[in-house]
Protein backbone atom coordinates (compact mmCIF):
# COMPACT_ATOMS: atom_id res chain seq x y z
CA UNK A 1 0.00 0.00 0.00
CA UNK A 2 1.48 3.35 -1.03
CA UNK A 3 1.61 6.34 1.31
CA UNK A 4 -1.21 8.23 -0.41
CA UNK A 5 -3.60 5.29 -0.20
CA UNK A 6 -2.64 4.63 3.43
CA UNK A 7 -3.26 8.25 4.45
CA UNK A 8 -6.61 8.15 2.66
CA UNK A 9 -7.62 5.03 4.61
CA UNK A 10 -6.44 6.49 7.92
CA UNK A 11 -8.39 9.68 7.26
CA UNK A 12 -11.53 7.75 6.32
CA UNK A 13 -11.42 5.71 9.53
CA UNK A 14 -10.59 8.82 11.58
CA UNK A 15 -13.63 10.71 10.26
CA UNK A 16 -16.02 7.80 10.86
CA UNK A 17 -14.78 6.61 14.23
CA UNK A 18 -14.03 10.04 15.71
CA UNK A 19 -17.57 11.18 14.91
CA UNK A 20 -18.91 8.10 16.68
CA UNK A 21 -16.68 8.61 19.73
CA UNK A 22 -17.51 12.34 19.93
CA UNK A 23 -21.27 11.95 19.49
CA UNK A 24 -21.96 8.63 21.13
CA UNK A 25 -19.18 7.09 23.17
CA UNK A 26 -17.41 9.96 24.90
CA UNK A 27 -19.92 10.29 27.72
CA UNK A 28 -20.55 6.56 27.95
CA UNK A 29 -16.82 5.80 28.13
CA UNK A 30 -16.34 8.45 30.82
CA UNK A 31 -19.22 7.06 32.88
CA UNK A 32 -18.32 3.39 32.43
CA UNK A 33 -14.60 3.61 33.20
CA UNK A 34 -14.19 5.82 36.23
CA UNK A 35 -10.88 6.74 37.81
CA UNK A 36 -8.78 4.20 39.66
CA UNK A 37 -9.65 5.72 43.03
CA UNK A 38 -8.87 8.74 45.17
CA UNK A 39 -5.55 10.53 45.16
CA UNK A 40 -4.17 13.10 47.63
CA UNK A 41 -4.69 16.70 46.50
CA UNK A 42 -3.92 19.11 49.37
CA UNK A 43 -4.39 19.86 53.07
CA UNK A 44 -6.71 22.50 54.51
CA UNK A 45 -7.93 23.60 57.92
CA UNK A 46 -10.45 21.34 59.60
CA UNK A 47 -14.08 22.47 59.29
CA UNK A 48 -17.10 21.34 61.29
CA UNK A 49 -18.50 18.15 59.77
CA UNK A 50 -15.22 16.95 58.19
CA UNK A 51 -14.34 13.28 58.59
CA UNK A 52 -11.89 13.05 61.49
CA UNK A 53 -10.30 10.03 59.77
CA UNK A 54 -8.83 12.42 57.20
CA UNK A 55 -6.96 14.54 59.75
CA UNK A 56 -3.31 14.99 58.85
CA UNK A 57 -1.72 14.56 62.26
CA UNK A 58 1.76 15.69 61.18
CA UNK A 59 0.51 19.04 59.89
CA UNK A 60 -1.89 19.37 62.82
CA UNK A 61 1.01 18.93 65.30
CA UNK A 62 3.17 21.40 63.41
CA UNK A 63 0.58 24.23 63.46
CA UNK A 64 -1.18 23.26 66.66
CA UNK A 65 -4.58 23.28 64.97
CA UNK A 66 -6.40 20.56 63.01
CA UNK A 67 -5.81 20.12 59.27
CA UNK A 68 -7.32 17.44 57.03
CA UNK A 69 -6.18 15.75 53.83
CA UNK A 70 -8.25 16.54 50.74
CA UNK A 71 -8.60 13.83 48.10
CA UNK A 72 -9.89 13.95 44.55
CA UNK A 73 -10.81 11.28 42.05
CA UNK A 74 -7.88 10.09 39.96
CA UNK A 75 -9.41 10.50 36.51
CA UNK A 76 -6.49 9.68 34.25
CA UNK A 77 -6.76 6.18 32.86
CA UNK A 78 -4.79 4.05 30.46
CA UNK A 79 -6.53 2.18 27.63
CA UNK A 80 -4.72 -0.85 26.23
CA UNK A 81 -5.86 -2.47 23.00
CA UNK A 82 -4.75 -6.08 22.49
CA UNK A 83 -5.54 -6.87 18.87
CA UNK A 84 -5.33 -10.28 17.21
CA UNK A 85 -3.74 -9.93 13.75
CA UNK A 86 -3.45 -13.65 12.98
CA UNK A 87 -4.53 -15.21 9.69
CA UNK A 88 -8.10 -15.99 10.75
CA UNK A 89 -8.88 -12.27 11.06
CA UNK A 90 -8.55 -11.90 7.28
CA UNK A 91 -11.88 -13.57 6.60
CA UNK A 92 -15.29 -12.22 5.66
CA UNK A 93 -18.27 -13.44 3.70
CA UNK A 94 -19.98 -10.04 3.51
CA UNK A 95 -18.75 -6.55 2.66
CA UNK A 96 -15.99 -6.42 5.28
CA UNK A 97 -13.32 -8.71 6.65
CA UNK A 98 -13.08 -9.29 10.39
CA UNK A 99 -9.83 -7.30 10.60
CA UNK A 100 -11.56 -4.22 9.12
CA UNK A 101 -14.24 -4.27 11.83
CA UNK A 102 -11.51 -4.84 14.42
CA UNK A 103 -9.72 -1.70 13.21
CA UNK A 104 -12.88 0.41 13.40
CA UNK A 105 -13.75 -0.79 16.90
CA UNK A 106 -10.19 -0.20 18.13
CA UNK A 107 -10.15 3.29 16.59
CA UNK A 108 -13.51 4.19 18.15
CA UNK A 109 -12.31 3.10 21.58
CA UNK A 110 -9.04 5.01 21.11
CA UNK A 111 -10.81 8.25 20.18
CA UNK A 112 -13.19 7.82 23.14
CA UNK A 113 -10.16 7.54 25.42
CA UNK A 114 -8.53 10.53 23.70
CA UNK A 115 -11.63 12.61 24.40
CA UNK A 116 -11.25 11.67 28.05
CA UNK A 117 -7.56 12.72 27.99
CA UNK A 118 -6.43 9.16 28.73
CA UNK A 119 -3.35 7.34 27.50
CA UNK A 120 -3.76 4.74 24.76
CA UNK A 121 -1.47 1.80 24.03
CA UNK A 122 -1.54 -1.02 21.48
CA UNK A 123 -0.39 -4.62 21.30
CA UNK A 124 -0.68 -6.48 17.99
CA UNK A 125 -0.29 -10.21 18.48
CA UNK A 126 -0.36 -13.54 16.70
CA UNK A 127 1.40 -16.41 18.46
CA UNK A 128 4.13 -13.80 19.01
CA UNK A 129 4.16 -10.17 20.13
CA UNK A 130 4.18 -8.52 16.72
CA UNK A 131 4.08 -4.87 17.81
CA UNK A 132 3.92 -2.95 21.07
CA UNK A 133 3.15 0.77 21.18
CA UNK A 134 3.47 2.08 24.76
CA UNK A 135 0.59 4.20 26.12
CA UNK A 136 0.66 7.90 25.26
CA UNK A 137 -1.78 10.76 24.87
CA UNK A 138 -2.64 12.85 21.85
CA UNK A 139 -4.32 12.75 18.47
CA UNK A 140 -1.11 12.07 16.55
CA UNK A 141 -0.54 9.01 18.75
CA UNK A 142 -4.05 7.69 18.02
CA UNK A 143 -3.51 8.23 14.28
CA UNK A 144 -0.29 6.24 14.49
CA UNK A 145 -2.22 3.39 16.14
CA UNK A 146 -4.82 3.46 13.34
CA UNK A 147 -2.07 3.47 10.72
CA UNK A 148 -0.44 0.41 12.25
CA UNK A 149 -3.80 -1.37 12.50
CA UNK A 150 -4.28 -0.82 8.77
CA UNK A 151 -0.85 -1.48 7.31
CA UNK A 152 1.00 -3.75 9.74
CA UNK A 153 2.01 -7.07 8.23
CA UNK A 154 2.49 -9.77 10.91
CA UNK A 155 5.30 -12.30 10.67
CA UNK A 156 3.10 -15.17 11.83
CA UNK A 157 -0.45 -16.26 11.01
CA UNK A 158 -1.05 -18.33 14.15
CA UNK A 159 -2.72 -17.26 17.42
CA UNK A 160 -1.66 -17.35 21.07
CA UNK A 161 -3.89 -15.30 23.37
CA UNK A 162 -2.10 -16.60 26.45
CA UNK A 163 1.20 -15.02 25.34
CA UNK A 164 -0.52 -11.70 24.68
CA UNK A 165 -2.07 -11.66 28.16
CA UNK A 166 1.24 -12.62 29.77
CA UNK A 167 2.96 -9.80 27.87
CA UNK A 168 0.29 -7.37 29.12
CA UNK A 169 0.84 -8.44 32.73
CA UNK A 170 4.59 -7.93 32.34
CA UNK A 171 4.55 -4.47 30.74
CA UNK A 172 1.55 -2.87 32.50
CA UNK A 173 2.34 -2.48 36.19
CA UNK A 174 -0.60 -0.16 36.94
CA UNK A 175 -4.28 -0.88 36.40
CA UNK A 176 -5.51 -0.27 32.86
CA UNK A 177 -8.69 -0.61 30.82
CA UNK A 178 -7.96 -3.50 28.48
CA UNK A 179 -9.86 -4.64 25.40
CA UNK A 180 -8.78 -7.94 23.82
CA UNK A 181 -10.17 -8.00 20.28
CA UNK A 182 -10.07 -11.37 18.52
CA UNK A 183 -12.22 -14.15 17.08
CA UNK A 184 -11.03 -16.32 20.01
CA UNK A 185 -10.91 -19.43 17.80
CA UNK A 186 -7.79 -21.01 19.20
CA UNK A 187 -6.86 -24.41 20.58
CA UNK A 188 -4.62 -23.09 23.33
CA UNK A 189 -5.80 -22.64 26.93
CA UNK A 190 -5.50 -18.99 28.07
CA UNK A 191 -7.44 -19.48 31.32
CA UNK A 192 -4.60 -18.88 33.82
CA UNK A 193 -3.14 -15.90 31.96
CA UNK A 194 -6.60 -14.32 31.78
CA UNK A 195 -7.24 -14.87 35.50
CA UNK A 196 -3.95 -13.14 36.40
CA UNK A 197 -4.48 -10.22 34.00
CA UNK A 198 -8.10 -9.62 35.04
CA UNK A 199 -7.11 -9.36 38.72
CA UNK A 200 -5.02 -6.30 37.91
CA UNK A 201 -6.88 -4.77 34.96
CA UNK A 202 -10.42 -3.89 33.92
CA UNK A 203 -10.56 -6.40 31.08
CA UNK A 204 -13.06 -7.01 28.27
CA UNK A 205 -12.96 -9.52 25.42
CA UNK A 206 -14.58 -8.48 22.14
CA UNK A 207 -15.26 -11.49 19.91
CA UNK A 208 -15.51 -10.70 16.21
CA UNK A 209 -17.03 -13.37 13.99
CA UNK A 210 -18.59 -14.03 10.60
CA UNK A 211 -21.91 -15.82 10.20
CA UNK A 212 -20.32 -18.28 7.77
CA UNK A 213 -18.01 -19.48 10.55
CA UNK A 214 -20.89 -20.84 12.63
CA UNK A 215 -21.48 -23.89 10.45
CA UNK A 216 -20.40 -25.51 7.19
CA UNK A 217 -23.07 -25.53 4.47
CA UNK A 218 -23.64 -28.54 2.24
CA UNK A 219 -21.58 -27.61 -0.83
CA UNK A 220 -20.26 -30.99 -1.88
CA UNK A 221 -16.53 -31.74 -1.82
CA UNK A 222 -14.73 -28.42 -1.50
CA UNK A 223 -11.15 -27.25 -0.99
CA UNK A 224 -10.60 -25.37 2.27
CA UNK A 225 -7.59 -23.36 3.38
CA UNK A 226 -6.55 -22.92 6.99
CA UNK A 227 -5.42 -19.29 7.16
CA UNK A 228 -3.31 -19.89 10.27
CA UNK A 229 -1.58 -23.18 9.49
CA UNK A 230 -1.46 -22.69 5.72
CA UNK A 231 -2.81 -26.21 5.20
CA UNK A 232 -5.14 -27.00 2.31
CA UNK A 233 -7.57 -29.92 2.49
CA UNK A 234 -10.53 -31.39 0.66
CA UNK A 235 -13.65 -31.50 2.84
CA UNK A 236 -16.76 -33.53 2.06
CA UNK A 237 -19.45 -31.10 3.22
CA UNK A 238 -22.20 -33.53 2.18
CA UNK A 239 -21.28 -35.52 5.31
CA UNK A 240 -23.60 -34.66 8.18
CA UNK A 241 -20.96 -35.94 10.61
CA UNK A 242 -18.37 -33.51 9.23
CA UNK A 243 -20.79 -30.59 9.49
CA UNK A 244 -21.90 -31.55 13.01
CA UNK A 245 -18.33 -32.03 14.23
CA UNK A 246 -17.33 -28.61 12.94
CA UNK A 247 -20.37 -26.94 14.53
CA UNK A 248 -19.60 -28.67 17.83
CA UNK A 249 -15.94 -27.58 17.67
CA UNK A 250 -16.94 -23.97 17.00
CA UNK A 251 -19.49 -23.91 19.85
CA UNK A 252 -16.89 -25.26 22.25
CA UNK A 253 -14.50 -22.42 21.41
CA UNK A 254 -17.21 -19.79 21.86
CA UNK A 255 -18.37 -21.33 25.15
CA UNK A 256 -14.79 -21.46 26.42
CA UNK A 257 -14.35 -17.76 25.63
CA UNK A 258 -17.57 -16.72 27.37
CA UNK A 259 -17.19 -18.96 30.43
CA UNK A 260 -13.48 -18.24 30.95
CA UNK A 261 -13.91 -14.48 30.76
CA UNK A 262 -16.99 -14.57 32.99
CA UNK A 263 -15.31 -16.71 35.68
CA UNK A 264 -12.30 -14.37 35.65
CA UNK A 265 -14.54 -11.35 36.29
CA UNK A 266 -13.87 -9.94 32.82
CA UNK A 267 -16.51 -8.59 30.44
CA UNK A 268 -17.46 -10.02 27.05
CA UNK A 269 -19.01 -8.69 23.88
CA UNK A 270 -19.85 -10.55 20.65
CA UNK A 271 -20.02 -8.70 17.33
CA UNK A 272 -20.79 -10.22 13.94
CA UNK A 273 -19.13 -8.47 11.02
CA UNK A 274 -22.46 -7.51 9.46
CA UNK A 275 -23.91 -6.16 12.73
CA UNK A 276 -23.65 -2.61 14.07
CA UNK A 277 -20.69 -2.51 16.44
CA UNK A 278 -21.99 0.93 17.49
CA UNK A 279 -25.09 -0.60 19.09
CA UNK A 280 -23.03 -3.40 20.59
CA UNK A 281 -20.53 -1.04 22.23
CA UNK A 282 -23.22 1.33 23.50
CA UNK A 283 -25.16 -1.58 24.97
CA UNK A 284 -22.04 -2.90 26.68
CA UNK A 285 -21.10 0.53 28.08
CA UNK A 286 -24.61 1.07 29.45
CA UNK A 287 -24.68 -2.35 31.11
CA UNK A 288 -21.32 -1.57 32.72
CA UNK A 289 -22.22 1.93 33.89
Amino acid sequence: MDTKELLKKVRKIEIKTRRLSDNLFGGEYHTTFKGRGMTFSEVRQYQFGDDVRNIDWNVTARYNEPFIKVFEEERELTLMLLVDVSGSEYFGSTLQFKNEIVTEIAATLAFSALQNNDKIGLVLFTDEMELYIPPKKGKSHVLRIIRDLIEFEPKSKKTNIEKALQFLSNVMKKKAIVFVISDFITDEDYKNALRIASKKHDLTGIRIYDELELSIPNLGVVQMDDEESGETMLVDTTSKTVRNNYAKYYREKVNFFQETFSRSGAGTMDCRVDESYVKKLLGYFKRRA
